[in-house]
Protein backbone atom coordinates (compact mmCIF):
# COMPACT_ATOMS: atom_id res chain seq x y z
CA UNK A 1 0.00 0.00 0.00
CA UNK A 2 1.26 3.71 -0.43
CA UNK A 3 1.61 5.82 1.93
CA UNK A 4 1.21 9.65 1.09
CA UNK A 5 3.68 12.57 1.54
CA UNK A 6 2.75 14.43 4.70
CA UNK A 7 2.34 18.13 3.72
CA UNK A 8 5.46 19.93 5.83
CA UNK A 9 5.67 23.57 6.26
CA UNK A 10 9.16 24.80 7.88
CA UNK A 11 7.52 27.45 10.22
CA UNK A 12 5.20 28.31 12.63
CA UNK A 13 1.40 30.63 12.78
CA UNK A 14 2.33 34.45 13.22
CA UNK A 15 -1.14 34.83 14.69
CA UNK A 16 -1.24 36.07 18.01
CA UNK A 17 -2.76 32.85 19.93
CA UNK A 18 -5.09 31.98 22.33
CA UNK A 19 -4.06 32.86 26.15
CA UNK A 20 -6.00 29.34 26.73
CA UNK A 21 -5.32 27.49 23.69
CA UNK A 22 -8.10 24.70 23.38
CA UNK A 23 -7.43 21.13 24.90
CA UNK A 24 -5.80 18.82 22.98
CA UNK A 25 -6.38 15.45 22.42
CA UNK A 26 -3.61 12.57 21.96
CA UNK A 27 -3.09 11.35 18.74
CA UNK A 28 -4.76 8.16 17.73
CA UNK A 29 -3.97 5.03 18.79
CA UNK A 30 -5.08 1.45 18.01
CA UNK A 31 -8.26 0.79 16.34
CA UNK A 32 -11.67 2.67 16.52
CA UNK A 33 -14.85 2.34 14.55
CA UNK A 34 -16.86 5.29 13.15
CA UNK A 35 -19.73 6.00 11.34
CA UNK A 36 -18.41 8.86 9.85
CA UNK A 37 -14.40 9.95 9.72
CA UNK A 38 -13.69 13.43 8.34
CA UNK A 39 -10.18 14.06 7.80
CA UNK A 40 -8.90 17.69 8.05
CA UNK A 41 -10.13 20.23 10.99
CA UNK A 42 -10.20 23.26 9.28
CA UNK A 43 -13.35 25.21 8.02
CA UNK A 44 -15.36 22.75 6.11
CA UNK A 45 -14.33 19.90 8.01
CA UNK A 46 -15.09 21.66 11.61
CA UNK A 47 -18.45 22.81 9.37
CA UNK A 48 -18.95 19.62 8.40
CA UNK A 49 -18.88 17.79 11.50
CA UNK A 50 -20.42 20.27 13.59
CA UNK A 51 -23.65 20.17 11.28
CA UNK A 52 -23.69 16.74 10.79
CA UNK A 53 -23.60 16.19 14.50
CA UNK A 54 -26.56 18.14 15.43
CA UNK A 55 -28.62 16.96 12.44
CA UNK A 56 -27.92 13.50 13.71
CA UNK A 57 -27.49 13.21 17.69
CA UNK A 58 -26.60 9.53 17.85
CA UNK A 59 -24.02 9.35 15.10
CA UNK A 60 -20.22 8.47 16.16
CA UNK A 61 -18.14 11.23 13.81
CA UNK A 62 -14.62 11.44 14.22
CA UNK A 63 -12.25 14.07 13.03
CA UNK A 64 -8.23 13.60 11.84
CA UNK A 65 -6.01 16.11 11.61
CA UNK A 66 -2.12 15.96 11.53
CA UNK A 67 -1.52 19.38 12.96
CA UNK A 68 -0.64 19.41 16.39
CA UNK A 69 -3.07 22.17 17.27
CA UNK A 70 -6.12 23.85 15.29
CA UNK A 71 -4.31 27.04 14.69
CA UNK A 72 -1.14 25.27 12.80
CA UNK A 73 -2.98 23.77 9.74
CA UNK A 74 -3.75 25.79 6.91
CA UNK A 75 -6.98 27.52 8.37
CA UNK A 76 -4.92 29.39 11.33
CA UNK A 77 -2.42 30.17 8.55
CA UNK A 78 -4.83 33.06 6.58
CA UNK A 79 -4.77 36.70 6.47
CA UNK A 80 -7.93 36.68 8.42
CA UNK A 81 -10.50 38.12 5.56
CA UNK A 82 -13.96 36.52 5.82
CA UNK A 83 -15.25 37.69 2.27
CA UNK A 84 -18.57 38.10 1.68
CA UNK A 85 -17.74 38.60 -2.12
CA UNK A 86 -16.97 36.85 -5.19
CA UNK A 87 -13.38 37.54 -6.49
CA UNK A 88 -14.95 38.04 -9.94
CA UNK A 89 -18.20 38.77 -10.63
CA UNK A 90 -18.18 39.04 -14.61
CA UNK A 91 -20.71 40.66 -16.60
CA UNK A 92 -23.21 38.00 -18.96
CA UNK A 93 -26.25 37.58 -17.56
CA UNK A 94 -24.81 33.81 -16.40
CA UNK A 95 -22.06 35.57 -14.64
CA UNK A 96 -24.15 37.93 -12.43
CA UNK A 97 -26.43 35.41 -11.62
CA UNK A 98 -23.66 32.84 -10.66
CA UNK A 99 -22.12 35.70 -8.55
CA UNK A 100 -25.07 36.56 -6.84
CA UNK A 101 -25.70 32.51 -5.72
CA UNK A 102 -21.68 32.88 -4.26
CA UNK A 103 -23.11 36.34 -2.41
CA UNK A 104 -26.02 34.05 -1.00
CA UNK A 105 -23.39 31.55 -0.30
CA UNK A 106 -21.24 33.70 1.31
CA UNK A 107 -23.30 35.60 3.57
CA UNK A 108 -24.72 32.51 5.02
CA UNK A 109 -21.31 31.38 5.49
CA UNK A 110 -20.44 34.28 7.48
CA UNK A 111 -23.73 34.22 9.41
CA UNK A 112 -22.86 30.76 10.24
CA UNK A 113 -19.44 31.67 11.68
CA UNK A 114 -21.03 34.85 13.62
CA UNK A 115 -23.16 32.67 15.35
CA UNK A 116 -20.75 29.89 16.54
CA UNK A 117 -18.63 33.32 17.57
CA UNK A 118 -21.71 34.53 19.06
CA UNK A 119 -22.91 31.23 21.06
CA UNK A 120 -19.21 29.87 22.30
CA UNK A 121 -17.88 33.73 23.34
CA UNK A 122 -14.45 33.04 20.55
CA UNK A 123 -12.47 35.57 21.17
CA UNK A 124 -11.23 36.58 17.78
CA UNK A 125 -11.20 39.71 16.94
CA UNK A 126 -14.17 39.86 14.84
CA UNK A 127 -14.75 42.79 13.02
CA UNK A 128 -17.05 44.05 10.38
CA UNK A 129 -14.49 46.61 8.63
CA UNK A 130 -15.07 46.27 4.74
CA UNK A 131 -12.17 46.21 2.86
CA UNK A 132 -10.13 47.88 0.07
CA UNK A 133 -9.37 46.44 -3.24
CA UNK A 134 -6.85 48.69 -4.51
CA UNK A 135 -4.63 49.26 -7.20
CA UNK A 136 -0.53 50.90 -7.27
CA UNK A 137 -0.18 51.94 -10.97
CA UNK A 138 -1.78 54.86 -12.49
CA UNK A 139 -3.38 54.66 -16.38
CA UNK A 140 -4.38 50.38 -15.17
CA UNK A 141 -7.64 51.49 -14.38
CA UNK A 142 -9.73 48.73 -16.73
CA UNK A 143 -9.66 45.96 -13.45
CA UNK A 144 -11.36 48.45 -10.80
CA UNK A 145 -14.07 50.17 -13.60
CA UNK A 146 -14.47 46.42 -14.30
CA UNK A 147 -14.93 45.40 -10.74
CA UNK A 148 -17.09 48.61 -9.79
CA UNK A 149 -19.69 48.18 -12.81
CA UNK A 150 -20.30 44.20 -11.51
CA UNK A 151 -20.59 46.12 -7.96
CA UNK A 152 -23.04 48.27 -9.47
CA UNK A 153 -24.69 45.16 -11.49
CA UNK A 154 -25.39 43.21 -8.66
CA UNK A 155 -26.32 46.45 -6.50
CA UNK A 156 -23.57 46.08 -3.88
CA UNK A 157 -22.50 49.38 -2.06
CA UNK A 158 -19.29 51.24 -3.00
CA UNK A 159 -17.07 53.96 -2.02
CA UNK A 160 -14.25 54.81 -4.94
CA UNK A 161 -11.69 56.41 -3.10
CA UNK A 162 -8.52 58.33 -5.22
CA UNK A 163 -5.08 58.16 -3.72
CA UNK A 164 -5.21 61.51 -1.21
CA UNK A 165 -8.60 59.79 0.20
CA UNK A 166 -6.42 56.18 0.28
CA UNK A 167 -3.44 57.77 2.29
CA UNK A 168 -5.90 59.41 4.92
CA UNK A 169 -7.53 56.08 5.90
CA UNK A 170 -4.24 53.82 4.72
CA UNK A 171 -1.53 55.84 6.03
CA UNK A 172 0.60 55.44 2.60
CA UNK A 173 0.36 56.72 -0.52
CA UNK A 174 1.38 54.00 -2.43
CA UNK A 175 -1.92 53.36 -3.95
CA UNK A 176 -3.22 55.10 -6.97
CA UNK A 177 -7.29 53.98 -6.96
CA UNK A 178 -9.08 51.99 -4.56
CA UNK A 179 -12.85 50.64 -3.90
CA UNK A 180 -14.39 50.36 -0.87
CA UNK A 181 -17.04 47.36 0.22
CA UNK A 182 -18.26 47.19 3.64
CA UNK A 183 -19.30 43.06 3.68
CA UNK A 184 -16.32 41.71 4.64
CA UNK A 185 -15.02 40.52 8.25
CA UNK A 186 -11.94 40.62 9.70
CA UNK A 187 -10.45 38.38 12.39
CA UNK A 188 -7.26 36.54 13.84
CA UNK A 189 -7.79 33.18 12.18
CA UNK A 190 -5.83 31.29 14.42
CA UNK A 191 -7.81 32.48 17.42
CA UNK A 192 -11.05 31.88 15.69
CA UNK A 193 -10.49 28.35 14.17
CA UNK A 194 -9.71 27.36 18.10
CA UNK A 195 -12.08 28.27 19.38
CA UNK A 196 -14.75 26.53 16.66
CA UNK A 197 -12.73 23.72 17.34
CA UNK A 198 -13.22 23.79 20.84
CA UNK A 199 -16.96 23.69 20.45
CA UNK A 200 -17.64 20.80 18.52
CA UNK A 201 -20.43 18.71 20.17
CA UNK A 202 -20.34 15.64 22.37
CA UNK A 203 -20.45 13.43 19.46
CA UNK A 204 -17.73 14.40 17.63
CA UNK A 205 -13.91 13.35 18.68
CA UNK A 206 -10.92 14.98 17.63
CA UNK A 207 -7.70 13.82 17.13
CA UNK A 208 -4.48 16.10 16.38
CA UNK A 209 -1.21 15.06 15.67
CA UNK A 210 -3.30 11.86 13.44
CA UNK A 211 -2.82 12.32 9.71
CA UNK A 212 -4.46 9.87 7.22
CA UNK A 213 -1.65 8.40 5.27
CA UNK A 214 -3.41 6.09 3.11
CA UNK A 215 -7.37 4.87 2.71
CA UNK A 216 -8.58 1.69 1.57
CA UNK A 217 -11.99 1.54 0.25
CA UNK A 218 -15.08 -1.09 0.65
CA UNK A 219 -18.34 -1.39 2.54
CA UNK A 220 -16.39 0.25 5.49
CA UNK A 221 -12.99 2.28 4.70
CA UNK A 222 -10.13 1.82 6.34
CA UNK A 223 -7.79 4.72 7.21
CA UNK A 224 -4.34 4.29 8.24
CA UNK A 225 -2.59 6.74 11.11
CA UNK A 226 0.74 6.80 12.02
CA UNK A 227 -0.27 5.04 15.55
CA UNK A 228 -3.66 3.55 14.35
CA UNK A 229 -6.40 3.12 11.69
CA UNK A 230 -10.31 3.97 11.92
CA UNK A 231 -13.16 1.90 10.10
CA UNK A 232 -15.46 4.15 9.26
CA UNK A 233 -19.02 3.83 7.02
CA UNK A 234 -18.62 7.20 4.87
CA UNK A 235 -15.70 9.77 5.11
CA UNK A 236 -15.87 13.34 4.56
CA UNK A 237 -12.14 14.22 2.88
CA UNK A 238 -11.77 18.24 3.71
CA UNK A 239 -8.07 17.94 3.01
CA UNK A 240 -8.33 20.70 -0.01
CA UNK A 241 -5.62 19.90 -2.68
CA UNK A 242 -4.23 17.51 -0.97
CA UNK A 243 -6.89 14.93 -1.52
CA UNK A 244 -5.27 13.29 -4.73
CA UNK A 245 -2.83 11.77 -2.47
CA UNK A 246 -5.07 9.97 -0.15
CA UNK A 247 -7.34 9.09 -3.75
CA UNK A 248 -4.86 9.19 -6.89
CA UNK A 249 -7.04 9.35 -10.58
CA UNK A 250 -9.99 10.93 -8.46
CA UNK A 251 -8.74 14.09 -7.80
CA UNK A 252 -6.97 15.94 -10.84
CA UNK A 253 -9.81 18.91 -10.43
CA UNK A 254 -7.47 21.14 -7.92
CA UNK A 255 -3.95 22.08 -7.61
CA UNK A 256 -2.07 23.41 -4.17
CA UNK A 257 -0.26 26.92 -3.83
CA UNK A 258 1.61 28.23 -0.92
CA UNK A 259 1.62 31.45 -0.32
CA UNK A 260 3.09 33.46 2.94
CA UNK A 261 2.48 36.25 5.38
CA UNK A 262 4.43 38.29 7.52
CA UNK A 263 2.96 40.35 10.83
CA UNK A 264 5.32 42.89 12.19
CA UNK A 265 5.60 43.98 16.12
CA UNK A 266 3.15 45.87 17.37
CA UNK A 267 3.63 49.55 16.40
CA UNK A 268 5.57 51.92 19.07
CA UNK A 269 3.75 55.40 20.03
CA UNK A 270 6.63 57.17 18.27
CA UNK A 271 6.04 54.75 15.10
CA UNK A 272 1.94 55.45 15.29
CA UNK A 273 2.63 59.78 14.86
CA UNK A 274 3.85 58.63 11.51
CA UNK A 275 0.37 57.24 10.24
CA UNK A 276 -3.01 59.21 10.25
CA UNK A 277 -4.45 59.78 13.92
CA UNK A 278 -8.01 58.31 13.13
CA UNK A 279 -6.17 55.49 11.42
CA UNK A 280 -8.22 52.32 12.22
CA UNK A 281 -7.78 48.65 11.56
CA UNK A 282 -8.08 47.76 8.07
CA UNK A 283 -8.31 45.22 5.11
CA UNK A 284 -6.35 45.79 1.38
CA UNK A 285 -6.55 43.41 -1.40
CA UNK A 286 -4.90 43.87 -4.67
CA UNK A 287 -6.41 44.01 -8.24
CA UNK A 288 -3.74 41.32 -9.37
CA UNK A 289 -3.76 38.00 -6.57
CA UNK A 290 -0.67 36.68 -7.77
CA UNK A 291 1.80 39.88 -8.11
CA UNK A 292 0.19 42.14 -5.50
CA UNK A 293 -0.04 42.38 -1.98
CA UNK A 294 -2.56 41.74 0.49
CA UNK A 295 -2.29 44.02 3.21
CA UNK A 296 -4.22 44.53 6.93
CA UNK A 297 -3.21 47.29 10.01
CA UNK A 298 -5.06 45.23 12.86
CA UNK A 299 -6.59 46.60 16.32
CA UNK A 300 -3.26 45.64 18.24
CA UNK A 301 -1.26 48.30 15.76
CA UNK A 302 0.56 45.77 13.69
CA UNK A 303 0.83 45.38 10.21
CA UNK A 304 0.16 42.15 8.15
CA UNK A 305 1.77 41.59 4.77
CA UNK A 306 0.53 38.29 2.17
CA UNK A 307 2.45 38.39 -0.60
CA UNK A 308 4.06 35.60 -2.80
CA UNK A 309 2.74 32.45 -4.51
CA UNK A 310 4.68 29.53 -5.50
CA UNK A 311 3.72 25.81 -6.47
CA UNK A 312 3.21 23.59 -3.79
CA UNK A 313 1.54 20.45 -4.59
CA UNK A 314 2.21 18.50 -2.00
CA UNK A 315 1.96 21.04 0.25
CA UNK A 316 5.97 21.31 1.10
CA UNK A 317 7.69 24.51 1.79
CA UNK A 318 11.09 24.73 3.10
CA UNK A 319 12.50 26.99 5.51
CA UNK A 320 14.40 29.18 2.71
CA UNK A 321 11.39 29.56 0.58
CA UNK A 322 10.04 31.53 3.56
CA UNK A 323 13.07 33.37 4.25
CA UNK A 324 13.51 34.48 0.39
CA UNK A 325 9.48 35.86 1.43
CA UNK A 326 10.02 37.46 4.16
CA UNK A 327 13.15 39.41 2.21
CA UNK A 328 10.65 40.46 -0.44
CA UNK A 329 8.12 41.78 2.14
CA UNK A 330 10.34 43.94 4.35
CA UNK A 331 11.22 45.64 0.68
CA UNK A 332 7.56 45.63 0.06
CA UNK A 333 6.90 47.26 3.25
CA UNK A 334 9.72 49.70 2.88
CA UNK A 335 8.04 51.47 -0.38
CA UNK A 336 4.75 51.13 1.62
CA UNK A 337 5.27 52.97 4.27
CA UNK A 338 9.03 54.77 3.96
CA UNK A 339 7.90 57.15 6.88
CA UNK A 340 8.54 53.87 8.78
CA UNK A 341 10.75 51.56 6.66
CA UNK A 342 13.35 49.93 8.94
CA UNK A 343 12.42 50.95 12.09
CA UNK A 344 9.30 48.33 11.71
CA UNK A 345 10.58 44.78 12.57
CA UNK A 346 8.81 41.55 11.44
CA UNK A 347 7.81 39.43 13.98
CA UNK A 348 7.03 36.02 12.53
CA UNK A 349 6.69 34.98 8.30
CA UNK A 350 4.82 31.71 7.79
CA UNK A 351 3.15 30.15 4.86
CA UNK A 352 -0.52 28.44 4.47
CA UNK A 353 -1.79 26.51 1.19
CA UNK A 354 -4.80 27.57 -1.09
CA UNK A 355 -6.52 25.04 -3.32
CA UNK A 356 -7.22 26.46 -6.46
CA UNK A 357 -9.11 25.41 -9.54
CA UNK A 358 -8.98 25.85 -13.09
CA UNK A 359 -12.14 27.92 -13.51
CA UNK A 360 -13.07 28.95 -9.91
CA UNK A 361 -15.95 26.35 -9.48
CA UNK A 362 -15.52 24.34 -6.22
CA UNK A 363 -15.36 20.03 -6.04
CA UNK A 364 -18.26 19.34 -3.82
CA UNK A 365 -20.38 16.54 -3.32
CA UNK A 366 -19.85 12.44 -3.32
CA UNK A 367 -16.22 11.38 -5.15
CA UNK A 368 -15.98 8.00 -4.55
CA UNK A 369 -18.04 4.66 -2.73
CA UNK A 370 -19.53 6.49 0.45
CA UNK A 371 -16.37 8.93 0.02
CA UNK A 372 -17.49 13.17 0.02
CA UNK A 373 -15.60 15.94 -0.33
CA UNK A 374 -16.10 20.02 0.22
CA UNK A 375 -12.85 21.45 -1.91
CA UNK A 376 -11.62 23.87 -3.85
CA UNK A 377 -11.28 27.15 -1.61
CA UNK A 378 -10.27 29.26 -4.21
CA UNK A 379 -9.09 32.01 -1.87
CA UNK A 380 -12.21 32.57 -0.20
CA UNK A 381 -11.47 29.80 2.23
CA UNK A 382 -13.02 30.88 5.58
CA UNK A 383 -16.75 31.85 4.79
CA UNK A 384 -17.10 29.82 1.48
CA UNK A 385 -15.06 26.76 3.30
CA UNK A 386 -17.57 27.19 6.07
CA UNK A 387 -20.92 27.13 4.34
CA UNK A 388 -19.42 24.43 2.00
CA UNK A 389 -19.01 21.90 4.90
CA UNK A 390 -22.63 22.95 6.58
CA UNK A 391 -24.14 22.27 3.58
CA UNK A 392 -22.56 18.85 2.44
CA UNK A 393 -23.70 17.64 5.81
CA UNK A 394 -27.68 18.35 4.97
CA UNK A 395 -26.95 16.78 1.67
CA UNK A 396 -25.63 13.69 2.62
CA UNK A 397 -28.06 13.04 5.07
CA UNK A 398 -30.94 13.82 2.27
CA UNK A 399 -31.97 17.03 4.90
CA UNK A 400 -34.06 19.79 3.37
CA UNK A 401 -31.46 23.02 3.22
CA UNK A 402 -32.46 26.07 0.95
CA UNK A 403 -29.15 26.81 0.08
CA UNK A 404 -27.94 23.00 -1.05
CA UNK A 405 -29.77 23.96 -4.44
CA UNK A 406 -27.24 27.11 -4.78
CA UNK A 407 -23.91 24.88 -3.81
CA UNK A 408 -25.06 22.33 -6.62
CA UNK A 409 -25.62 25.54 -9.19
CA UNK A 410 -22.42 26.95 -9.40
CA UNK A 411 -20.87 24.10 -11.38
CA UNK A 412 -18.25 21.83 -10.61
CA UNK A 413 -14.21 22.08 -10.97
CA UNK A 414 -12.77 21.66 -14.16
CA UNK A 415 -10.18 18.18 -14.78
CA UNK A 416 -6.70 19.51 -14.28
CA UNK A 417 -4.12 17.56 -16.49
CA UNK A 418 -1.90 14.84 -14.47
CA UNK A 419 1.63 15.94 -13.39
CA UNK A 420 4.40 16.35 -15.04
CA UNK A 421 2.15 18.45 -16.86
CA UNK A 422 0.10 20.41 -13.98
CA UNK A 423 3.39 21.23 -12.69
CA UNK A 424 4.79 23.25 -15.44
CA UNK A 425 1.32 24.90 -15.91
CA UNK A 426 0.62 25.71 -12.99
CA UNK A 427 4.41 27.14 -13.03
CA UNK A 428 3.94 29.08 -16.45
CA UNK A 429 0.30 30.32 -15.02
CA UNK A 430 2.16 31.83 -12.00
CA UNK A 431 4.80 32.94 -14.12
CA UNK A 432 2.12 35.32 -16.95
CA UNK A 433 0.24 36.78 -13.83
CA UNK A 434 3.39 37.88 -12.15
CA UNK A 435 4.34 39.40 -15.91
CA UNK A 436 0.43 40.86 -16.31
CA UNK A 437 0.18 42.14 -12.64
CA UNK A 438 3.92 43.30 -12.56
CA UNK A 439 3.48 47.11 -12.22
CA UNK A 440 1.47 46.04 -9.13
CA UNK A 441 4.27 44.22 -7.07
Amino acid sequence: MKYVSLPHNQNTVGWPLPTKPPSTSSPLTGQIRADWAVIGAGYAGLAFARALAMLKPDLHIVVLDGASTAWDGSAGRNSGFIIGLPHNIGSSMAELKKAQTWRNLLQAGIDSLWEQVEANAISCDWESAGKYHCQVAEGNDAVLKTYRESLERIEEPYEELDCEALTQRLGSGFWHKGIFTPGTILVNPARLISGLAGALPKNVTLYYDTPALAMRTGKETQIFTPQGEVLAQQVMLATNALSPELMPGLFRRQASMATFASLTQPLTVQQMVKLPREMRSWGRTPVNAIAGATLRFTSDRRFLIRQHVIPALRGAVSSEQTRHAARLHRKLFSRMYPQLGGDVTLAKTWSGTISVTRNGAPLWGKVGRNIYTAAGCNGAGISRQTIAGELLAHYVMKQDHPLVGDMLAVGRANVLPPSPLLNAAVSVSLMKERWVGRKEA
